[in-house]
């Protein structure tokens, strides 16, 4: 073949235009790793980069570096690229949504649950959402998915499951109890309306489950979902206040009761059906839905003076407190945002948190809560613990260099922000079986 100058200038316009491309994307992938790297060091500072729940793995071998698992994510900053692979940056962070996973064109993404070293308490659960205590489903945060879009879609399907192997009987009074009025149950119960099941909803606190002790202003969900009865819930970001109304308005339209402040004692089985006994009555049913979350009941700090009606564990109406004394105790997202709301008011707030450094908050409430310590809107007390809560005063123990030193301060109310206790004693002694899951893939092609 002759080789003609035309063809040496096409040759090497061909291999400059290959040079230039690999210019760029190795310029991009510098970028890239240094804009990764420092937010994987910043995470760490924070304690966001360890996983607590659910969180993706990446498949190193399989990754191609294409993005399309950070642009799918709603919650940001939860995956980045380094050294053309994607890494977890933020992993604590993640709530499961599963766009990552979806949104992968290899199929290099895992999600798991728990990690080698910390492991996560799970019950037992078939694929049609059944525990190992036959005609008793789970589903939502339970199950281990906290997503709001995933609780509801969980509750629809396990009703759909229940409803498929039900066989009316005389005997109970329902078809179905449904314990729980958060998204899981919520979505549960107008699916049993729809598939035109006998049901009975129940509901420890109020309406909404654990989206109702969300701060006012806390936005509860980030992307669409499918509300059986209603159809698709088009609102991308939503307000607490916005999304409960909407619950409320599609529960009244179908003439769907939830019987709040009603709470489950036990669930006995029988032959065929479930006697079920509340704090008010004693009811039977053929099967039974739990969708009580995974936090139960709020977790005490167990000081003296805790009963006093002034202690609070959630906050409903921020603007209805002014000029009050008020002390905070947490050191997770709800509790910031409420001591922030608390500060808005005029009120007088102290945070306390008996960790020397937040982990596992937002980075916007990590920002927002160190500028009101800075300019002094939030008297910030790290390494801090409750020691007795009186009529007009509380008692803090506060650790500086390595002593321990005790602070009474004037207090009108306290809100505790410590989490719940998990509800595993009642699930053991239902017969549920409980597992501790240690890194257990959840979503993998």
């Amino acid at each position: 073949m002759e080789v003609t100058l035309e063809n040496l200038i096409s040759y090497g316009f061909v291999f400059l235009m290959i040079a230039m491309i690999m210019f760029f994307y190795l310029r991009k992938n510098k970028k890239q790793t240094k804009v990764a790297q420092k937010k994987i060091e910043k995470a760490k500072e924070l304690g966001f980069h360890e996983p607590v729940s659910l969180h993706p793995v990446v498949s190193l071998s399989t990754c191609i570096g294409s993005s399309a698992c950070i642009t799918a994510c709603p919650e940001k900053d939860i995956i980045g690229i380094v050294h053309g692979k994607a890494v977890t940056i933020n992993a604590s962070r993640c709530v499961g949504h599963g766009a990552c996973f979806h949104a992968c064109p290899l199929g290099a993404i895992t999600l798991v649950i728990g990690t080698e070293k910390r492991g996560v308490d799970l019950p037992h659960i078939s694929p049609e959402f059944e525990t190992s205590v036959k005609g008793i489903y789970i589903a939502g945060e339970l199950g281990g998915m906290g997503l709001i879009k995933n609780a509801v879609e969980q509750g629809k399907q396990a009703v759909e499951n229940i409803t498929r192997k039900l066989v009316h009987s005389i005997k109970p009074d329902y078809d179905l109890v449904i314990v729980g009025a958060g998204p899981a149950g919520i979505s549960a119960s107008l699916t049993s309306k729809q598939k035109n099941i006998k049901f009975l909803t129940l509901e420890q606190d109020t309406l909404g489950g654990t989206v109702y002790s969300f701060p006012r202003a806390k936005i509860v969900m980030t992307s669409p979902m499918y509300l059986p009865l209603y159809g698709k819930v088009k609102l991308v970001e939503t307000s607490k206040t916005e999304l409960l109304s909407l619950w409320h308005e599609v529960l009244n339209k179908n003439d769907i009761a939830v019987r709040e402040s009603e709470k489950v004692i036990s669930i006995n089985p029988y032959q065929d059906y479930f006697a079920i006994q509340t704090n008010q009555r004693a009811v039977t049913s053929s099967n039974v839905l739990l969708a009580i979350g995974r936090r139960g009941s709020p977790r005490k700090l167990g000081v003296p003076g805790e009963n006093r009606e002034k202690v609070m564990y959630r906050l409903l109406e921020p603007e209805l407190i002014n000029n009050k004394n008020v002390l905070v105790v947490g050191g997770g997202d709800s509790a910031i945002e409420s001591a922030l709301l608390l500060a808005d008011e005029k009120n007088r707030v102290t945070l306390s948190y008996r960790g020397e450094s937040f982990s596992r908050i937002k980075p916007g409430n990590y920002e927002k809560v160190k500028k009101a310590s800075e300019d002094r809107s939030i008297n910030l007390l790290l390494n801090s613990n409750v020691k007795e809560i009186k009529d007009e005063s509380v008692i803090l123990s506060i650790q500086k260099n390595g002593s321990a030193t005790e602070e009474e301060m004037k207090n009108d109310l306290v809100y505790v922000f410590a989490g719940g206790e998990l509800p595993n004693k009642f699930l053991e002694q239902i017969g549920i079986t409980i597992t501790k899951k240690f890194g257990e893939a959840v979503l993998k092609h």
